[in-house]
Formats: C-alpha cells, sequence, structure tokens
C-alpha cells in the first residue's frame, strides 16, 4: 500500500484535498468517485503537507519557475478545467478555482486574463484565441467545437488526452537519445582531455630529441597546442556556427532542403515520418471527432507538423479535396506519407470511419515509432564506440610512433 495524495471537486463544487492509502492510482480514482468527489489530481505522497509543498514553491519561483507557460502546465490547465466543469462548475466559478490553485505565476496570470475576457463577453475560445502564443490554432478551434456542441467539459477532457498522448510520442524519442547524447559528451571530454593534459607530457621529450616528428604525432601536437592556446576560437566559432545555423534555418526554401534531406536519410528518415504521421493522425482524428470539418482539420494539422515537406504536401491533398477527389488517394498519390497509413485512411474515408482509422493510424505508428528508436540506437551506438575507439586510438598511435622513432635514433 502507498499514500497517495488527491485534490478533486465535491458535488458542491468545492475543492477537496487529502490523503489516502492505495495499492495504486486507479483505487484512489474509484474510492473518490464512490464518495461523491470528482478527481482532479492524484500524486504520491512524499510525506510533505500540501501548504507545506505550496509554500516551498513559493520560495524557489524566482530561481526555478519557468517565466512562460510550459507545455506540462497547459495539459494540466485543460485536464484540471474539464474536470471542473464536467463536475458542474460554470465556467467562471472554475476558472476562479483554477487561479486560486495556481502555484506558479505565469499561469495564475494567464488565467486570470482568460476569466476577465469571460466575464467581459467574450466565449472561451475567444479568450484563448487572443492568445495565441500560448494556445495553438488546434487547441483554440477544439474548444470552439466543444463550445458549439454543448460539450465543453467532455472536448477538454478529450484535447487533454490528445495532448498527453503527444506529449509521450515526444517524450519516448528524447528518452531514447539521453544514451547516445551523454556517449558523445564523454568522448568529447575524453579527446579534450587526452589532448590537453597528456598529449603536451610527452612534447618536450620529442623535442629534446631533436628528430622531426612523424606527421600524425605532429598534427596532434598541433591540436593539443591550439586546443590549449586557443579554445576560446573553437568555443566562439561554435556559437557563431550555431547562429549561422538558426538564422539561415529560418529561411522558408533552406528549411524545406533541410527537411527533405532529413526524410531521405537512411533510419532518420524513417524515424522522423512515422513519428510526424502518428501525430498528424491523432490530432486529425480529434478534429474530426469534435466536429471540426475535414478541410479545416486539415489545414490546422499542417501548422501542428514539424518537417514542412510533409506539411507542404498537404496543400497538394486540400486542392483536390476541395475539387471532390477524396483525402486518401491524394495523400497516398503525393508520395511522402507510409503506404500502410495512406491505405487505412482510405479504408476509412471509403467505410465512413475516417476517424477511427485514424485513431489506428496513430496507434499504430506510436508502436512503430518505439522500433523505429530502437532500430535507430542498435546502428547508433557500436558507430559512436567504434568513432571513439578510433579518434582515441589515433592519438595513442601518433603518439606511439613518435616514441619509436626516438627509439630508432637511441639505438
Amino acid at each position: 500500500m502507498s499514500l497517495y495524495r488527491y485534490k478533486a471537486v465535491t458535488s458542491a463544487g468545492e475543492v477537496a484535498t487529502g490523503e489516502l492509502d492505495a495499492a495504486n492510482e486507479a483505487e484512489i480514482v474509484d474510492r473518490l468517485r464512490d464518495q461523491g468527489l470528482m478527481p482532479m489530481h492524484i500524486a504520491p505522497a512524499t510525506g510533505a503537507t500540501a501548504a507545506a509543498q505550496r509554500s516551498a514553491a513559493r520560495e524557489r519561483r524566482s530561481l526555478f519557475t519557468p517565466r512562460h507557460v510550459t507545455r506540462d502546465q497547459l495539459i494540466g490547465i485543460t485536464r484540471e478545467l474539464a474536470t471542473l466543469i464536467n463536475a458542474g462548475l460554470t465556467l467562471d466559478r472554475a476558472l476562479e478555482m483554477l487561479i486560486s490553485l495556481a502555484l506558479a505565476p505565469p499561469v495564475a496570470s494567464l488565467l486570470q486574463g482568460v476569466r476577465d475576457d469571460v466575464r467581459g463577453g467574450k466565449s472561451l475560445s475567444q479568450a484563448l484565441d487572443t492568445r495565441r502564443d500560448v494556445f495553438s490554432r488546434f487547441y483554440v478551434n477544439i474548444v470552439r467545437a466543444g463550445e458549439a456542441g454543448g460539450a465543453l467539459g467532455l472536448v477538454l477532457a478529450r484535447l487533454a488526452d490528445t495532448m498527453e498522448r503527444n506529449k509521450e510520442l515526444r517524450e519516448s524519442v528524447k528518452s531514447a537519445l539521453i544514451y547516445p547524447t551523454i556517449l558523445v559528451a564523454v568522448a568529447a571530454v575524453s579527446v579534450v582531455v587526452l589532448l590537453i593534459y597528456v598529449v603536451p607530457q610527452f612534447e618536450q621529450t620529442f623535442a629534446q630529441a631533436g628528430k622531426a616528428l612523424p606527421i600524425p604525432t605532429a598534427i596532434v601536437f598541433g591540436l593539443a597546442y591550439f586546443l590549449k592556446s586557443w579554445w576560446w576560437t573553437l568555443v566562439l566559432g561554435i556559437v557563431v556556427l550555431a547562429w549561422w545555423i538558426r538564422r539561415r534555418g529560418a529561411r522558408p526554401a533552406v528549411r524545406r532542403r533541410r527537411d527533405a534531406r532529413i526524410l531521405a536519410l537512411p533510419l532518420v528518415g524513417d524515424l522522423v515520418r512515422k513519428v510526424e504521421v502518428a501525430r498528424f493522425a491523432r490530432t486529425l482524428a480529434t478534429l474530426l471527432g469534435n466536429g471540426v470539418t475535414l478541410l479545416t482539420g486539415i489545414s490546422i494539422v499542417r501548422e501542428t507538423m514539424g518537417n514542412v515537406v510533409l506539411a507542404g504536401a498537404l496543400e497538394g491533398v486540400t486542392a483536390r479535396l476541395r475539387e471532390g477527389r477524396g483525402f486518401g488517394r491524394p495523400l497516398a498519390d503525393t508520395g511522402l506519407y507510409p503506404r500502410l497509413a495512406t491505405q487505412l485512411i482510405l479504408v476509412g474515408e471509403e467505410s465512413g470511419r475516417l476517424e477511427e482509422m485514424l485513431v489506428k493510424v496513430a496507434d499504430i505508428y506510436d508502436r512503430e515509432v518505439q522500433l523505429a528508436v530502437k532500430r535507430f540506437l542498435a546502428v547508433l551506438e557500436p558507430v559512436l564506440i567504434l568513432t571513439l575507439a578510433v579518434v582515441i586510438g589515433g592519438i595513442v598511435f601518433s603518439i606511439l610512433l613518435g616514441v619509436m622513432g626516438m627509439t630508432e635514433l637511441v639505438g
């Protein structure tokens, strides 16, 4: 049994907090519902009280609190707002309650602005639409559809689910790349330590021998001298190069060529394509499921895609869809989207179950991403290890060449 802290809404619309012992979070949810409570947030208790946690959080704000609303905070806002509205609270009361519970100043400020707009006569979607730096077009249109259908709480809950699934997809890719990143960092540090601290120990000895150094040894000594004396120019060069690449990459034509090259890369291109298809399918399914038309949905989905080549291909699909040629066939004709995905979408379109098939495509490619990441790492890790071995081995070999030269001189 573990201790869990919960936050729930009573039938009167009040927030109730407390702690319960249970085997898992699902048991806590069932017990709260049996008591007539609507769960908002459940987390393992760490021994500190909620008041103490809130006080500690306020003390750490200046150093650790983000200056803007993060993606995780936005998911939390969406989930809690859905819970409060489904519990029967009015939108104004729900926003007021979220403001009182907000620990991060940016979140409280955002919610206060939204609440003021709503009180001023704007709809929730209109209030969100004026804050596009936080709420995307996708988010705003989902909320607008929920308002039009009179099911705002249900729509917000679905929206939170979609956002969480997309977050899980991103996090799975990021987590898988942690080990290769650490490996590259360790390799770089190892090479720098060798060149700055180890190699110079042999320089004076070789200089006293009075014999010309072998070319590989001279090159390694030159690199060691450069890193030790002019390391700041290397750092400056990297910063300038990163700035130049970022600035140049902002140009549409350059970014399009870069994204096209990425899709053409072995393993990497396949991984990027599957990540984009999974996100594309889940986002479009969410839009269609909440009453957004297919044409509008495709237009919104284009804005959520990271690869401009895949996003740009949807322009032609949209044009052909307006001509009455359907969605699945034009999507397949682009040649950029996986055949399995386009065939399932075509089947869903012909059978009138497009939303269902899009969800299935998203689930399939969520799993495919996991497999693609594993295949990518299976190739990347030995390549990195081999590269590190070659670089360090080359440095050691160059030193040995110099030592062998000295041995021949003495002999």
